[in-house]
C-alpha cells in the first residue's frame, strides 16, 4: 500500500534556451549550501541509513567546537549564580 514511503519527486531533463555551459552546474539547480558536505542529503534510502548516516556526521569530533561551548555554557553559568546572588566565597579559603 505504500504509507510509510515516500513518493519520489519527478525530475525533468530541462535545459534553459540560454544556458551558458562554460560554467559550472545548471543555473537553475537548487542547491542548499552545505550539501556537499553532509552525508544525510541525497538518495531517498532507507530510515536506518539515514540514521546510520547522521550517527557517523554527529560522531565526528570537533574540538574547537567542543571547547567553544563549554565556554559559552561557563559563562552562562556565571552568569545565572550573579543573577540570583550566589555567594561565591564558599569555594575560597
Amino acid at each position: 500500500m505504500g504509507l510509510l514511503k515516500l513518493r519520489k519527486n519527478k525530475k525533468y531533463n530541462y535545459t534553459p534556451r540560454y544556458y551558458d555551459d562554460k560554467g559550472e552546474g545548471n543555473p537553475y539547480e537548487i542547491k542548499h549550501k552545505f550539501d556537499e558536505f553532509r552525508t544525510t542529503v541525497g538518495s531517498n534510502s532507507g530510515l536506518k541509513t539515514k540514521f546510520n548516516n547522521a550517527l557517523e556526521d554527529y560522531k565526528k569530533p570537533d574540538k574547537a567546537a567542543n571547547r567553544r561551548i563549554l565556554i559559552i555554557a561557563a559563562i552562562l553559568v556565571l552568569v545565572f549564580l550573579f543573577i540570583i546572588d550566589f555567594d561565591l566565597s564558599i569555594f575560597f579559603s
